[in-house]
């Protein structure tokens, strides 16, 4: 995976990285555009977001929100945190946009608004080689590590029968819990999925027992000045082949 820095690597880092510029650009409703649009993320997402050699936060994210910040004429702001204080720190108005693999929900529609689907994934499960899990079904009653607050702990919390939850701050945290024999398996998002199964041997990946989910970014609630205005880079991006060109970058497809 190119730019994709090893799991052992990836950590969150507590301070932001300013690119430049401050202040907003007021509209008289609707919300407005910043002059500084500050994105929140999560850097354990590879290759979406992650930490790389610099010790930057870097991902197909990061990179495609720089990109919607010069068609905008803004300049771009990352704070990194923990996933599941992303909502929250926006609400309180700390963030602008959350750009963190994040999927539509219903839950997080009542929340935030969304931005016009970039993405289409999946989630995998992580066992051991030679693992029994062959269905859904099968996950039925066992002991599932997830990343808090993503589609995968809604998945095992919700969709699946007497499992035993256990939830940690980083998605590498949960595959070294099932490393270990603390868990049964992992459950999350195809593409950091297959970053940690190559990272790590003895580890195998189970496909296609969940439906598609779509990734967006989220704006504040209202803002729709702001959610218009990265729907339209987003459709240059992809007319002008930017967006092709960071998905080959970053994700490799």
């Amino acid at each position: 995976m190119k730019k994709f820095l090893t799991v052992a690597l990836a950590g969150v880092l507590a301070a932001s990285m300013l690119f430049t510029g401050c202040g907003k650009k007021e509209t008289a409703d609707g919300g407005e555009i910043p002059d500084t649009i500050v994105v929140g993320t999560n850097a354990e997402f590879p290759p979406f977001e992650y930490v790389n050699d610099d010790g930057d936060v870097d991902g197909f994210d990061m990179a495609v929100m720089k990109e919607v910040g010069k068609k905008i004429g803004s300049d771009v702001e990352i704070k990194n945190m923990e996933f599941k204080s992303l909502i929250g720190s926006m609400e309180s108005g700390n963030l602008d946009v959350i750009a963190a693999g994040m999927t539509v929900t219903k839950e997080r529609e009542r929340q935030v608004d969304f931005t016009d689907s970039y993405y289409t994934a999946k989630q995998y499960v992580i066992q051991k080689e030679g693992g029994s899990i062959k269905s859904a079904d099968d996950l039925e009653g066992l002991t599932i590590a997830v990343q808090e607050g993503t589609t995968g702990d809604l998945l095992a919390t919700d969709e699946i029968k007497d499992s035993n939850v256990k939830r940690f701050k980083k998605g590498v945290d949960a595959v070294m819990d099932l490393k270990k024999g603390g868990s049964d398996v992992v459950i999350i998002d195809a593409n950091p999925a297959q970053e940690f199964v190559k990272a790590n041997k003895g580890l195998e990946l189970v496909k296609d027992l969940f439906d598609d989910e779509s990734y967006a970014f989220a704006v504040q609630k209202g803002n729709t000045k702001l959610k218009d205005a990265i729907n339209d880079a987003l459709k240059e991006m992809k007319d002008d082949g930017t967006f092709d060109k960071l998905v080959k970058e970053y994700i490799g497809q």
